[in-house]
């Protein structure tokens, strides 16, 4: 699909190039019978301009309908399929032992973990976790803008703590601030 959609764009630039050029050389003052024969704009727009509603018999309406429409469902799926997809598949985490083989742990096991050692600290209110190929992302919401950057500290280093016991390898996690939340609120006098 990705070549018929290449093909029909690469005819449409060319047609635009072409006269595009045909322009310039009337801009150029080019005669215009010259212009005319090297395109055959000035032919095809005088036959165009000359039809009348007596020229367009059904079936001819017929043909322009179905071309129309064929047209529609092409480009409609050239541009359906040229639309950006983000790929977000994730694996499962593959762990070789020689002694007991393998074992597979699952993205949301990973994540499930290194959330429940960000909620133990007082100031996280959520955790949301994202496991990607190797690596972890942390979206914490903290409470206490005074300790945000030790608690941004402690949850990454509760995170490495947690995926150790657990028997999990070493990764990198990132740990994001998503927002301040407020447990009380002060009234001014």
């Amino acid at each position: 699909m990705a070549f018929i959609g290449r093909a029909v764009l690469i005819v449409f630039s060319l047609a635009l190039v072409w006269y595009g050029l045909m322009l310039l050389l009337l801009a150029l003052k080019v005669s215009a019978h010259t212009v005319n024969q090297i395109s055959g704009y000035r032919t095809a727009y005088n036959y165009l301009s000359d039809l009348t509603a007596a020229d367009i018999t059904s079936t001819t309406r017929l043909i322009a309908g179905l071309a129309g429409f064929a047209g529609f469902l092409g480009f409609g799926y050239l541009a359906w399929k040229s639309l950006p997809r983000p790929y977000l598949a994730r694996t499962d985490l593959r762990l070789r032992d020689d002694e007991r083989g393998v074992t597979k742990v699952a993205p949301r096991a990973i994540e499930r973990a290194v959330e429940g050692a960000a909620l133990d600290r007082d100031a996280v209110q959520h955790a949301a976790a994202r496991y990607g190929g190797n690596e972890v992302t942390v979206n914490v919401s903290v409470t206490r803008a005074r300790e945000l950057a030790e608690t941004l500290r402690a949850v990454r280093a509760d995170a490495h703590d947690e995926l150790g016991n657990h028997g999990l390898p070493e990764m990198p996690v990132n740990i994001t601030l998503t927002s301040f939340e407020r447990t009380q609120r002060r009234e001014l006098a």
